[in-house]
């Protein structure tokens, strides 16, 4: 039984693997390692085959399958009796993103990383820290979070199917961004990614911290567990920033201080934060306010194309994050001010006889932001805002009913319908998500998406918003195990074209 200290490769042509531990090296069953794998699908001759016992399918049991399949060795916590063909490790997850690291020549320690964790609010601050960076042409940045991937090759952003992929494929885009010559990448890191080891271990320029509300119980069962999560981030940081507008969030700046460089941010006040916002003006198209450092007793005034108080604290983050990795808060500014908006969050996709805003909002806290924000400007009696929104299926169940509690606060007509179902029945997802609505209180329900936007389109008079809510960038709705075609854009542009026909 071999035990797992490091993987080695004394040479890049050979691509020859060695095990190192006990003070010695031994060559991994004198063959090349073709590729590092926890799917029995992607196994092939040479494979290192991860073992992980999962919620869904046990990877440890297929291991011989797999060293059938052509795997030269197995790497697992549970000693499966496969002698010389296994490597015993304490934390198998752990070692995948070592082993994956390793695979494509450690290609994170060619760029500088910045991490961001938090319920909401990541795809916004990780957009707009890429967008500071990369004004001007100044660096190459690559991206990975809940909109897609940018590996630096000149094509953009494309989908990833998670906000934090899996150890092999992590690595395998980090490799392709150093080969690219990203001088950065910045990351969205989910709480299950950070729970999974999905990261090893690596060294992050930045880590920020934007708030902690209920979800992904499903997973975490306890609040406490999933600001754990969270918090295993900073233990691989340089430096930290920390929102305090969230008790979660003043609790995790404490309990850094000290240990690494912690700095704070929120929109609440100088007594609260280290960087925060002052003269707040407000509007439709985005606001403006005066970004104040605390410690260095400076300010400069911002002019951001995006709306809302979580937005200005959105701002403020990517400013601070970019100022850690040397930008000067000025060409920050100077940046977001011509910066246009994130795609599917607080998104206008029309605009004339009254207004669709298309956003990501998907938890009670994110749904309270968005429309709080909008009803600023569809105050009561004046102009109507009608919510089209639902929760997803096989997620978090326990937050359904809070969020149908929040939008009757603030939503003149609620439309309550289908957030990708998956396996779970609609029509059971809705009553749970109506259970929280006040007697008394006006709103429709639909398990046909489609059909609920176009309700809440043909109800619209002119002045009114609509805000779909829930979806944001995604292109599809998960249907059982079947992703269909379902961009909100195409079927609000499909409506107004037919209607003016």
């Amino acid at each position: 039984m071999r035990e797992f200290i490091s993987l080695i490769k004394p040479d890049d042509e050979t691509r020859q693997w060695w095990l190192y531990g006990g003070g010695h090296t031994v060559n991994v069953m004198g063959l090349n390692v073709t590729n590092v794998t926890d799917d029995t699908r992607k196994v092939k001759q040479g494979s290192l085959y991860v073992a992980i016992k999962g919620s869904a399918f046990d990877g440890e049991a297929a291991a011989t399958s797999a060293l059938g399949n052509g795997a030269v060795t197995v790497l697992t916590q549970t000693d499966l009796g496969l002698n010389d063909k296994q490597i015993l490790v304490d934390n198998v997850r752990l070692a995948y993103a070592q082993a994956a690291s390793e695979f494509y020549g450690h290609p994170t320690t060619k760029m500088r990383l910045i991490a961001v964790t938090g319920t909401n609010g990541k795809s916004t601050v990780a957009t707009l820290i890429k967008a500071i960076l990369v004004s001007k042409n100044a660096n190459k940045c690559g991206f990975i979070g809940t909109t897609g991937v940018d590996v630096c090759d000149g094509n953009g952003t494309r989908e990833s199917a998670l906000t934090t992929p899996k150890q092999d494929e992590l690595y395998r885009l980090f490799a392709e961004m150093a080969a690219n010559g990203a001088q950065f990448c910045v990351m969205e890191t989910s709480s299950q990614a950070l729970d999974q080891y999905r990261i090893a271990n690596e060294r992050f320029a930045v880590g920020i911290f934007t708030g902690l509300t209920q979800d992904h119980l499903d997973w975490h069962v306890t609040m406490e567990n999933y600001y754990n999560a969270k918090k295993r981030l900073f233990t691989m940081c340089e430096s930290s920033l920390i929102c305090t507008d969230c008790d979660w969030g003043k609790r995790l700046a404490g309990e850094l201080e000290g240990q690494i460089n912690c700095k704070t941010y929120g929109v609440n006040g100088a007594d609260v934060a280290d960087y925060y916002a002052t003269n707040i003006k407000p509007a439709a198209s985005g606001s403006t306010y005066w970004l104040c450092d605390s410690r260095a007793q400076k300010s400069w005034r911002v002019a951001f194309n995006m709306p809302g108080l979580f937005n200005i604290a959105n701002s403020i983050a990517a400013i601070a994050a970019c100022e850690q990795v040397d930008v000067d808060v000025t060409d920050s500014v100077a940046a977001l001010a011509e910066f246009a908006g994130v795609r599917g969050r607080c998104e206008v996709i029309y605009d004339a006889q009254y207004t669709v805003i298309c956003d990501y909002a998907h938890t009670a806290d994110a749904l309270e932001k968005i429309l709080s924000c909008t009803r600023q400007f569809a105050p009561f009696g004046e102009r109507r805002l009608i919510c089209v929104f639902g929760a997803a299926g096989e997620r978090d169940a326990e937050k359904r009913p809070y969020m149908g509690e929040v939008v009757s606060k603030y939503a003149d007509l609620m439309v309550v319908t289908s957030d990708n179902p998956r396996f779970e029945t609609p029509s059971a997802i809705i009553e749970d998500v109506v259970r929280g609505i006040p007697d008394g209180t006006e709103y429709a329900t639909f398990t046909d998406r489609r059909e609920a936007i176009i309700y809440a389109l043909s109800e619209a008079l002119q002045g009114d918003i609509v805000l779909l809510a829930g979806k944001g960038h995604e292109t599809t709705q998960v249907i059982g195990s079947e992703e269909q075609p379902f961009d909100e854009r195409v079927i609000v542009k499909d409506y107004f074209g037919k209607e003016s026909e």
